[in-house]
């Protein structure tokens, strides 16, 4: 009997996290992704909760420890630098997690290791798909066209051939805040903590050790201008503009991303879905629930649900329907989990006056006091479940 054949479409965590575990229960495998060459770099992610498990279960835990960021904490500061309080560390799954890495070197560890006769197509990406009853046809950009059992759409938050294939059944929702990331040259100044200053106007400012010997900057702010339709230049202009009076390291990090080569932006976009997957086609990652980085654990997520869906299709290999519904069923309470934002977060997290910076600063100093650090330390605890992962066959 030949073997089924999947094409994935995005070469991302959860992109190679489905190729990795498609591939190991016997698949064929393409991977489809629009960028010229695999993507390195990007910022920190972790590795939290189940996931830690889907890792170990791909002998891939100590290879993803040893890319570790060097990052050893979490501090909040002020305007000349000082810690004004520290978020507690202890456990596997702390704001800094044991598993600290960044995007590009967790994606190349699972890529360095895929199993043997995975293909990848670079500089492509799906024009069109026909969903027939026997198979699906994907046409590339390239004119070409592939013929598959399934076709795993990973492609992120914005996602394409998501929208072309579910239409009206997308739901996004805008969180109201602006996240700009680059890299920037280590100072002396720096140290192996994350820095994380807050001001008025509802902006911050955070500074990330990394492995590479440069330092990772996000300047982040809430409701203002949404930068996403500008070019380069007019975008940080825009910042500058926006950080003036910011303080802190705010000239460093403007300066650093006018020479950077690997800065880019966002505004920040929930996806909530009824449905995951349609016919042959099923979603994973961002591309399915985007949770952002107000959330956290997305990374997380990515890497179960490739090992979740592969299970489940090598539990049912005849009954590709039921398979896609039990992926749905199980991943669906680690992703609403971590979707249910507390309300007015936006406004706690990102204070427009003095008022509203000195309620947060007030705030945060009890939350991490020693009497509630135990509660705020479970408050990082994403992608976190009771449940064991489903079996795959012998």
């Amino acid at each position: 009997m030949s073997s089924r054949r999947a094409v994935v479409s995005g070469a991302s965590i959860a992109g190679l996290s489905a190729a990795y575990w498609l591939a190991r229960t016997g698949w064929d495998v393409t991977v489809i992704e629009r960028a010229p060459a695999f993507r390195d770099g990007g910022q920190n992610v972790d590795v939290r909760g189940v996931a830690r498990d889907v890792l170990t279960r791909m002998d891939l835990f100590d290879a993803v420890k040893a890319q570790n960021t060097t990052e050893t904490g979490t501090v909040l500061v002020d305007a000349s630098g000082a810690v004004r309080a520290e978020l507690p560390s202890e456990g596997p799954d702390g704001p800094t997690a044991e598993l600290e890495v960044l995007r590009g070197d967790l994606a190349r560890t699972i890529l360095d290791h895929l199993p043997g006769g995975v293909v990848f197509r670079y500089g492509e990406q799906i024009e069109d798909v026909d969903d027939g009853a026997d198979d699906v046809t994907v046409t590339t950009s390239s004119g070409g066209s592939l013929r598959a059992d399934l076709l795993v759409v990973a492609e992120g938050v914005r996602s394409a051939t998501r929208d072309r294939i579910f239409g009206d059944a997308v739901e996004r929702r805008e969180l109201g805040i602006t996240m700009v990331f680059g890299t920037i040259p280590r100072t002396a100044s720096d140290d192996d903590r994350w820095r994380w200053y807050t001001t008025v106007g509802g902006r911050q400012i955070h500074l990330r050790p990394d492995n590479h010997g440069t330092t990772r900057a996000i300047l982040s702010y809430a409701r203002g201008e949404d930068l996403t339709g500008l070019d380069r230049a007019d975008a940080l202009t825009r910042l500058r503009e926006r950080y003036a009076d910011a303080g802190w390291e705010a000239e460093r990090v403007l300066d650093g991303f006018a020479e950077s080569d690997d800065v880019y932006l966002d505004r920040l976009t929930q996806i909530r879905m009824s449905t995951w997957h349609r016919g042959r086609v099923v979603l994973a990652g961002d591309a399915g629930w985007c949770v952002t980085p107000m959330g956290g654990g997305g990374a997380s997520l990515a890497l179960t649900s490739g090992y979740v869906l592969a299970a489940y299709l090598a539990v049912e290999p005849g009954d590709l329907p039921s398979a896609l519904t039990r992926y749905q069923e199980w991943m669906r309470p680690l992703v609403d989990d971590v979707q249910k934002l507390p309300p007015g977060i936006e406004h706690f997290a990102y204070p427009q006056t003095r008022l509203g910076l000195a309620a947060r600063e007030l705030f945060d100093t009890v939350l991490t006091s020693k009497l509630l650090a135990p509660l705020t330390a479970k408050l990082t605890q994403v992608a976190d479940t009771d449940r064991s992962l489903p079996d795959l066959p012998a």
